[in-house]
């Protein structure tokens, strides 16, 4: 019993001398920081590659909705190219919760992955007037973000969202108008705040921190935000286009946000990884390679190949770029020989003949040596894009500045030249550049007439920068260029091209209450045909 009673005594003593002597470093983990030791700079650069980098996420629908992008596959375990067709993978049936990221272990991109970092950036350094340009352009960053999320979707969670750590784990989905309204009013804010001559916001891979192009940056992402609007509220697109162009839009390609990745370590192309690995059953689409030839554009010449015979399965080489042999894939191709598609494609009488080794013959793919470098940079936003949304306000009467016609021709020579930027391969000559768009100037005859050719400019020039979530977003805003749905047997938006994305399962159950709330908002419910707010008919 004394023995008993001795070592409770010891231990007690042991107890207050740990109570009352070093609690805190004793009790800290020596691995772990605190929030005002994290450079929030590192979270910039990790949510731009996030956003940026997003390989198969956008290859699974954009490219081949918008017909840019054509497969012959119609497996359902094959998730790169059953958007062709609208069916779904049997492997991984969650288009939709690849693109929010929180179905199927997806953490790296969008929303949950991107957006959260840059918006825990801007709760870093909110409070420091001296971080300005770090809150400045992670704020810019997440507008971005968020404009894809709820251009695919419609209403999101955005007033709530990025807050779990405050306790908002149910957050509401607000209304896509309200959400846009929100973006003009904080892109404005952010805009102001750059300043040159406080803390450069070092984690920029875009722009290294340049304040000075971070605010064209700005403008210009506020012109998509405001051309977005056309459809449903046209006055206050103007509004807003008016204000971007007055602001100080892109320049030149100079200005062209692109994010530089470096494969050796294991920060990769994705998107050009996936075309990769799917080369022998994805090519450039007929509507496509025929609106180049029909224009005699010159990125057919360097843009476009064939494969030769000397290349077989798995072990592909560069190919044909005689701009005369080139021939695009019609969408819907079957090579599985679907009753229910074009049946075989080995037997179409339009099929331009077998390789060695590769079933999928002589159609266009996007040039081997260029597109399947996942060294290559990626398009963020850029002057073509810009000039030629441009071009569209002022053929509606708006106040940008130049005319359609000069905005468009800026446009067009800036669509040929920035692809050298992609790779060698892909360089197209200023004169040349030059010589085409004063070959092809914009028909002012009606504004139809303008708007039709701008937009199907818009569409062959994100496509072959492949930058398929614009094309596939601009053609559901515009309408150009017309397209022909794909007929294919099981697909899931009854024979038509898809206006949005469904959300994610997870989100019935994990959200239940404002998911409902957010479904009853949506005339035909929680599907692919619905449309969403800008996008009404």
């Amino acid at each position: 019993m004394k023995k008993i009673l001795l070592y409770i005594g010891i231990a007690s003593a042991l107890l207050q001398v740990g109570c009352t002597k070093d609690f805190n470093a004793i009790n800290t983990d020596p691995k772990a920081t605190s929030a005002d030791l994290l450079d929030p700079n590192y979270l910039i650069t990790s949510g731009q590659m996030a956003f940026s980098s997003q390989g198969y996420n956008l290859f699974l629908f954009s490219s081949m909705w918008a017909q840019t992008l054509a497969s012959t596959s119609s497996l359902q375990s094959n998730y790169l190219s059953n958007p062709d067709k609208y069916v779904a993978s049997g492997s991984t049936p969650d288009y939709q919760g690849r693109i929010w990221n929180t179905d199927y272990g997806a953490t790296d991109q969008y929303y949950t992955g991107a957006g959260n970092l840059v918006a825990e950036a801007i709760k870093l350094t909110s409070a420091d007037a001296t971080k300005a340009n770090v809150t400045a352009v992670s704020t810019i960053m997440k507008l971005m973000i968020m404009q894809q999320v709820t251009d695919v979707y419609g209403d999101v969670p955005y007033s709530q969202a990025f807050q779990g750590k405050e306790g908002i784990t149910l957050p509401v989905y607000d209304k896509q108008q309200d959400i846009y309204n929100s973006f003009f009013t904080e892109l404005t804010a952010a805009i102001a705040m750059l300043d040159a001559s406080k803390t450069v916001a070092t984690g920029d891979m875009y722009y290294k921190g340049d304040v000075a192009k971070w605010k064209k940056f700005g403008y210009s992402l506020m012109l998509r935000m405001a051309m977005r609007l056309t459809k449903i509220d046209a006055t206050t697109a103007q509004k807003w286009a008016e204000a971007a162009a007055a602001g100080g839009t892109f320049a030149s390609n100079a200005d062209n946000a692109v994010l530089a990745v470096q494969n050796s370590n294991g920060h990769d192309n994705a998107q050009n990884r996936v075309y990769g690995v799917d080369i022998y059953q994805t090519k450039w689409s007929r509507t496509l390679i025929n609106y180049l030839r029909k224009n005699n554009d010159p990125r057919l010449t360097v843009c476009a190949e064939i494969s030769t015979d000397a290349e077989t399965n798995g072990n592909a080489v560069a190919g044909i770029v005689d701009s005369s042999k080139q021939i695009g894939m019609p969408n819907g191709f079957d090579l599985n020989g679907s009753t229910t598609d074009i049946s075989n494609l080995l037997t179409n009488p339009t099929y331009p003949g077998a390789t060695t080794g590769s079933p999928i013959g002589k159609y266009s793919r996007p040039r081997y040596t260029v597109y399947a470098n996942t060294n290559a940079p990626i398009f963020v936003l850029t002057y073509a894009e810009t000039e030629l949304m441009l071009a569209e306000a002022a053929a509606r009467g708006w106040n940008v500045g130049s005319t359609a016609a000069v905005h468009y021709a800026n446009g067009v020579m800036a669509a040929q030249t920035e692809l050298a930027s992609l790779g060698t391969d892909l360089t197209i000559s200023s004169a040349t550049a030059t010589a085409f768009a004063a070959a092809h100037p914009l028909d002012i005859s009606s504004t139809t007439a303008s708007l039709k050719q701008i937009n199907e400019q818009y569409w062959a020039t994100t496509g072959l920068a492949f930058n398929y979530i614009e094309s596939y977003l601009n053609w559901k805003r515009s309408d150009y260029p017309v397209l022909t749905p794909v007929v294919y047997s099981g697909n899931f938006s009854n024979g038509t091209i898809p206006r949005r994305q469904p959300y994610p399962p997870s989100e019935a159950t994990l959200n239940t209450v404002n998911y409902n709330t957010a479904v009853g908002r949506l005339s035909g419910g929680d599907t692919w045909t619905s449309r969403i707010w800008w996008d009404a008919q």
